[in-house]
């Protein structure tokens, strides 16, 4: 009988690849001098309404990507933006409909280091940013987060894609060694002064692992046992890839129970 964690370690043990280098390889296609590929902007009602530019290309490949399309063919979508476009839009939209929060979504932000330092540059004092990171690339060099720091309007909510190293390469295809980065990205971020939180994807963890990752993140630093739980949302097409990579999941929600 084959149980959810056979699956898992099924799925860990076929073809990996190092996200480090994967973010370099897709930085050639989604970005060019200091400008970034992004498939729309748009107004969202997480966080109470935040203003979103949802960007392409990703370092990771999660199979439960509700922008699965974007992260899969990045050279199909979007279009080149340069920082003040970028920053332009957003207050726009956040200005338009009374928002104090702006973010860049969709894909990984980070990519593209030098676009993301410019447009946070350029966003007013007034407004505060939610960078929404899976922290690879932020964990493999602390002068990532050196530079965020200078950015007092900051926060930094770094998403990780599992439980622990096993479940992070099950569920994005990766290295086990992504999801020590993403722990490294908080450890960089924290001590850089950085604001920060954990977000967890806990829909394919059993009690154990929750817990044993509880007791990892308040080792580093006690206000990360305060954890963000994300669950699986069947956003698109998102059921159908689960089914066929034969993954288990604990918990999961309709996508219009949801919103982005």
């Amino acid at each position: 009988m084959t149980t959810r964690n056979d699956d898992l370690n099924r799925v860990t043990k076929e073809a990996q690849y190092d996200p480090v280098k994967r973010a370099d390889e897709v930085a050639k296609i989604v970005c060019r001098d200091d400008l970034r590929k992004y498939y729309r902007f748009r107004p969202a009602r997480f966080y109470g309404g935040i203003a979103t530019a949802d960007c392409v290309g990703c370092c990771l490949r999660c199979i439960f990507c509700w922008s699965w399309h974007q992260v899969a063919k990045p050279q199909t979508y979007g279009h080149l933006y340069s920082p003040h476009d970028v920053a332009k839009e957003l207050t726009k939209i956040a200005r338009k409909k009374r928002f104090k929060l702006l973010r860049i979504s969709g894909n990984e932000p980070t990519i593209g280091r030098g676009h993301l330092l410019q447009v946070l540059e350029l966003i007013p004092a007034d407004f505060h940013f939610i960078l929404e990171t899976n922290g690879i690339l932020i964990g493999h060099d602390k002068t990532y987060a050196e530079d965020l720091a200078k950015f007092h309007n900051l926060h930094v909510r770094v998403s990780l894609k599992g439980a622990n190293e096993d479940e992070f390469s099950a569920l994005t295809g990766a290295a086990p060694g992504g999801f020590t980065l993403q722990i490294q990205a908080l450890e960089n971020l924290l001590r850089a002064g950085v604001e920060t939180h954990p977000a967890v994807m806990v829909s394919f963890s059993p009690p154990e692992h929750i817990a044993d990752l509880w007791k990892r993140l308040k080792g580093i630093d006690l206000s990360f046992q305060d954890i963000e739980i994300e669950e699986l949302v069947f956003w698109g097409d998102v059921e159908e890839r689960l089914r066929k990579r034969r993954l288990e999941f604990k918990s999961a929600y309709p996508a219009h129970r949801t919103a982005s």
